[in-house]
């Protein structure tokens, strides 16, 4: 272990419920700057881009037109008839003379009688073609006609209002396929302008592969400028990339494969996306590694391991996919005169990328995995021993035969369970596989991503940098969110098809990344705890694979009643969450789905200082109830847990905490009365009149911090997060040192722990620059509620 004072390790679980008491005075934060530590990996901090929430297609992929091959489905998806009273038109799916064996749809468009008015097909791109005045595009096409008819054809970007932003005319037609090109310059700006295609005479055409791409791209490699500078701007070590779920699908006919995603666009495969859209591939494995090459970091290649979510293929017939592997590495490292070296250099990149990094497959586990696992290890380490795999840490662990030189581990949670892990790899095995988390983040507990829940992850970061001689690799999960197609609670940067926002989040990743050390210092926090959960808030129910209903629900408050219902009208005044099935009827409310974390809320939040009673009775599955109480968020476990984990314990869980578990189960078809009392921290739980629990709520250390220095500029650097809601005076100690030179300080904090950025507001939460007087090696600072602070200080010993 390094040099970390012990505190840290028992902060998860020595500060738990039950404890009584609370530091006194000021915190101190002690680090030894004169005694450097183990190195700090140069790959700590990096990104993973997973093809989730539009994040290729209608993000990075500036591709302006949706569907562009029509292959999405066996209907013209995002495309539309113009037509109007005079002019008509029809318009079909139609294979019978494809551009190309690999994508054989086009879209046939038959217009009659347009009588002067003009008829064709409208693309509104993805939600809408983001324009700014003076930006130009190339537009693209492949067209053929009947014999009948030749054109024009008029190709124009107009505004939601109608009004032409840019237009250019294609004639010409004939029966056979033609490529066409035009340039479109925007008069005007508009997010929500479309492409039209149409035409004033009656006839026959086909359309393929129509494409509308702004000639400015990032480094002129073909990605969003916007969005990839808000990547540039994270300093990534490495991308781990393409998934993800994405790798795995649903089925083996969905799993990612690589030959199919590069070469001509045109010839690449449509495949449908696990997160409910359909993939272009227009990023590819190619433009995978240009990106990292352009991030300046080390790409990290998740290949499909011959394993779905719902089923794998047969080990005897997984040498196509071990040799998938082989040519991946080869395409990106091989020479020119190799097969796939070639290919890539007729790509356009002679150079090798140089891969030095491969995940065998992705959140796969169990005796399948294991015996791909050992497939792929003995094939690759065989022809590319120099390569580094990264297993898989999932269902059953992680692989041991051959042992892994990296694991991946993925945790989603709210924030205070984040804190409560700052401390997990303190007593890891230093002889085991180094550790990749690669995928964390908070996911619930934090509305649409806060600030509570950027300190969490910051909490649990400075774990993550303290103990780097064993936790080597880290990135945030997912990336990238389209702003109107969200299949992820929480992303880290957000956009439509003109603006784009970090949410608090992305500022903490940045922090960490942009103020890194190359070796840690020793560092001991003295710091009062602070409570985990909340300190009031709303009652509820709840089931997990359970059925039950429950009545009699009263709230009061010094004997005075608060709030009863006897569900007259419904569930009216509940919120329903999860996926649960509710009916109110008689006065009783009663949930019929077996599913898991199915909840019902009502109430105020601001209430404190409360007694909770209700009826419950088991109807079947194999579970008990969870009674909910001072809810302040929703998706937060903050609850009392009857006939928990099968049935087996009683607990309660507050802030990711779980407390004063005792054995019990809950009976089927028998009512039990309940009742919590709440009397500031204090928590008393009855079960048919008798006491089960008498707690204090838990506690969580206030204070998380890690040091380090950088060797170039012989700074120390602290990182300091105060996850309390009141700022927290800080005595600290910079021993080893006899004059400070300069002291800087950068501070994420807001008004409010529940304050998010937004398209329209996205800076609200964001660091700002102190720069501060000179202090002394021993000084007082005040650390901010809800804060993270990096402190830069030069001096000399």
């Amino acid at each position: 272990m390094n040099r970390i004072v012990k505190r840290f390790c028992a902060a998860a679980t020595l500060l738990g419920f039950g404890l009584h008491s609370a530091l006194a005075g000021p915190a101190v934060i002690t680090v030894q700057a004169d005694q450097p530590g183990h190195k700090i990996p140069p790959t700590l901090w990096g990104i993973f881009f997973e093809d989730i929430n539009l994040s290729a297609d209608g993000g990075i992929y500036p591709e302006r037109v949706r569907n562009r091959n029509f292959e999405d489905t066996a209907k013209p998806d995002h495309w539309t008839l113009l037509t109007n009273a005079q002019a008509k038109a029809e318009m079909s799916i139609d294979t019978e003379k494809p551009v190309s064996a690999k994508n054989p749809r086009c879209l046939k468009i038959v217009v009659t009688d347009p009588a002067g008015s003009r008829a064709g097909v409208v693309n509104g791109g993805f939600y809408g073609i983001a324009v700014e005045k003076g930006e130009s595009f190339r537009l693209s096409l492949k067209a053929r006609a009947d014999g009948g008819f030749s054109g024009p054809l008029t190709v124009s970007l107009e505004s939601s209002d109608g009004s032409i932003v840019a237009q250019e005319k294609i004639s010409k037609l004939t029966t056979d396929w033609r490529n066409f090109a035009a340039t479109l310059a925007a008069k005007t700006t508009d997010p929500k302008a479309r492409l039209v295609i149409s035409t004033t005479k009656p006839g026959t055409f086909w359309l393929d592969m129509v494409s509308l791409f702004p000639k400015q791209t990032w480094k002129n490699h073909g990605l969003r400028p916007d969005l990839m500078e808000k990547l540039a701007g994270l300093k990534p070590a490495f991308n781990r990339f393409p998934g993800g779920c994405w790798v795995e699908g649903d089925r083996m006919k969905e799993a990612y494969r690589w030959k199919q995603t590069i070469g001509d666009p045109s010839e690449r495969r449509t495949q449908h996306n696990i997160w409910q859209y359909e993939a272009t591939h227009g990023v590819g494995f190619h433009e995978y590694l240009v990106m990292c090459e352009d991030l300046g970091c080390e790409p990290l290649f998740v290949i499909n391991c011959g394993m779905s979510h719902k089923e794998n293929v047969p080990l005897e017939q997984m040498d196509e996919f071990v040799q998938d592997a082989l040519d991946a590495i080869e395409y990106a490292n091989g020479p020119v005169t190799s097969k796939w070296g070639a290919v890539r250099a007729q790509a356009g990149h002679p150079a090798p990328f140089g891969l030095k990094y491969m995940e065998i497959g992705n959140e796969n586990g169990g005796p399948a995995y294991r015996e791909r696992w050992a497939l792929f290890h003995k094939a690759i380490k065989s022809r590319y021993p120099e390569i580094q795999l990264v297993a898989n840490h999932w269902s059953g662990g992680y692989p041991t035969n051959p042992m892994p030189e990296i694991v991946d581990e993925h945790y989603y949670n709210n924030p205070e369970f984040f804190m409560a892990q700052a401390g997990r790899y303190d007593k890891y095995d230093r002889h085991g596989p180094k550790i990749y988390i690669g995928e964390y983040a908070v996911t619930s507990g934090a509305g649409l991503g806060n600030l509570r829940g950027a300190i969490g992850e910051a909490a649990f970061m400075t774990g993550m940098e303290r103990n780097s001689d064993v936790v080597i690799m880290g990135s945030y999960a997912p990336l990238f969110c389209h702003a109107n197609h969200k299949r992820w609670p929480i992303n880290l940067i957000n956009y439509d098809g003109a603006r784009v926002f970090g949410i608090p989040s992305y500022y903490v990743q940045q922090m960490f990344s942009q103020n890194r050390g190359d070796v840690t210092l020793p560092i001991t926090v003295d710091a009062p705890p602070t409570e985990a959960g909340p300190k009031g808030g709303a009652i509820g129910v709840g089931t997990w694979l359970t059925q039950a209903e429950f009545k009699d629900i009263k709230v009061t408050r010094g004997g005075e009643p608060l709030y009863s219902c006897d569900f007259a009208n419904g569930t009216q005044g509940w919120k329903l969450l999860g996926n649960g099935d509710w009916q109110a009827q008689d006065g009783v409310l009663r949930q019929n789905s077996r599913s898991e974390n199915v909840r019902a809320v009502a109430g105020d939040r601001k209430w404190t200082d409360y007694t909770y009673s209700l009826k419950a009775r088991k109807l079947g599955g194999a579970e008990g109830f969870l009674i909910l109480f001072r809810t302040q968020r929703d998706n937060e476990k903050s609850w009392w847990n009857l006939g928990g984990w099968g049935n087996r314990r009683h607990a309660i869980e507050m802030g990711g905490v779980i407390g004063q578990e005792v054995e019990g189960s809950i009976e089927t078809g028998r009512w039990y009365d309940i009742r919590v009392e709440l009397t500031g921290s204090h928590i008393k739980c009855y079960l048919d009149g008798k006491l089960i629990h008498d707690v204090t709520a838990p506690l969580i250390q206030s204070l998380y911090a890690s040091a380090s220095r950088d060797d170039k500029t012989g700074e120390t650097i602290l990182k300091v997060v105060n996850v309390a809601a009141a700022a927290q005076e800080t005595e600290i100690k910079l021993n080893g040192v006899a004059k400070l030179a300069s002291a800087q300080a950068l501070v994420l904090t807001s008004e409010s722990s529940t304050d998010e950025n937004t398209l329209d507001n996205p800076t609200k939460v964001s660091p700002k620059s102190q720069k501060l007087a000179t202090p002394t090696p021993s000084f007082q600072h005040s650390f901010p509620g809800n804060s993270l602070t990096v402190l830069r200080f030069k001096g000399r010993p």
